[in-house]
Order: C-alpha cells, then structure tokens, then sequence
C-alpha cells in the first residue's frame, strides 16, 4: 500500500463527488448533490485495496468542515456519513434541526 495519503477536499464537481487519494490514485469518493446552501451525501465508498486505513473518515470530514466554514447545511442520507455524524457530535449542527430525527441525530444519539 502507498504510504503518502492527499487528505482534503478534493470536490470533482463534474462527478458530483468528493475524493481522497493516495500517492495520486483515486482511493475513494463520497457522492453528493448541491443544491444553495445544501450539500446531500448519498454514497461513500473506498476501494477495497485501501480499506482499514481510515480514509472514509477523513475524506467526509474535510467536506463537513468545509461546509462548516462557508455556512452550508448537510443532509446525510449516506449510511456512513449519518454514522460519521453520530459519532462526532461538533458536526450534528450542520444537519437542519428540522430533519434531524428523519437521520435519528436527536439530542440523545
């Protein structure tokens, strides 16, 4: 396995995709749609050659934060990104409190 990981915000927008790369391939992406003010995560997938190695949590956490700093909101309907958002708890304000519970992100999760 390549040793070097390009950790960010790789938005290929033709591809409605976030990518994460290693040593210049593509190791995994995380497919959404745009909307004003609305990013809506549909699917995150990791090749299986760099499975374990945590990519899939940092190629979604660049994204959150980024939609953080430019006053963005999240709907996760990915599986993975919902449990991401679970699990780190500093993102759930970013999903509109209004569908919070259709994403079991109440106060209590």
């Amino acid at each position: 396995m390549p040793e070097r990981v390009t950790v960010g915000r790789v938005d290929v927008p033709d591809r409605s995709r976030f990518e994460i790369r290693s040593d210049g391939e593509t190791a995994g992406f995380a497919a959404h749609h745009r909307r004003s003010g609305v990013i809506a995560f549909v699917h995150t997938e990791i090749d299986p050659r760099f499975e374990g190695q945590g990519l899939a949590s940092k190629l979604i956490r660049a994204p959150l934060s980024a939609a953080r700093s430019e006053g963005e909101s999240v709907l996760p309907f990915c599986p993975f990104v919902r449990s991401y958002i679970a699990r780190h708890r500093e993102y759930v304000d970013l999903v509109p409190n209004e569908v919070r519970a259709r994403f079991r992100l109440t106060a209590d999760v």
